[in-house]
């Protein structure tokens, strides 16, 4: 079975608001060469989640795992992301599609942003 991975981001209209984003997605390429990796926005920012899904099952993916580039789970990832991921099941009922929590409410990344956080206060890394 062909995995796909779409990550989603609000989008801005400065583009280069962007940049860490596909930066993510860049590393998660070089982790997971087997899977297809795209990343989609929520607005301003093409593409649309709709579209790279669309994409990604042109691409043969069977299963699409979504995940949040969100710190929080707000409105976006529970309403407005919800809705989209029903029109994309609509639309290719035989695939896939399994929403993951947002990435900001993960462990390690929790600890990384704190890490990174109280490093900016210090003269020294932390460990």
């Amino acid at each position: 079975m062909k995995r796909g991975l779409l990550l989603f981001a609000h989008g801005a209209r400065d583009p280069r608001w962007a940049e860490p984003f596909e930066a993510v997605a860049a590393r998660v390429r070089l982790h997971a060469p087997t899977w297809a990796v795209l990343l989609a926005f929520l607005e301003f920012i093409p593409p649309k989640l709709i579209d790279a899904g669309h994409a990604l099952v042109a691409a043969g993916c069977e299963r699409v795992d979504v995940v949040p580039l969100f710190l929080g789970a707000g409105g976006h990832v529970r309403k407005d992301l919800p809705m989209l991921l029903d029109a994309l099941r609509a639309a290719h009922p035989g695939v896939r599609w399994q929403l993951q929590r947002a990435i900001g409410e993960q462990p390690g990344v929790i600890d990384a942003i704190a890490l990174a956080a109280a490093f900016n206060l210090s003269d020294e890394p932390l460990s």
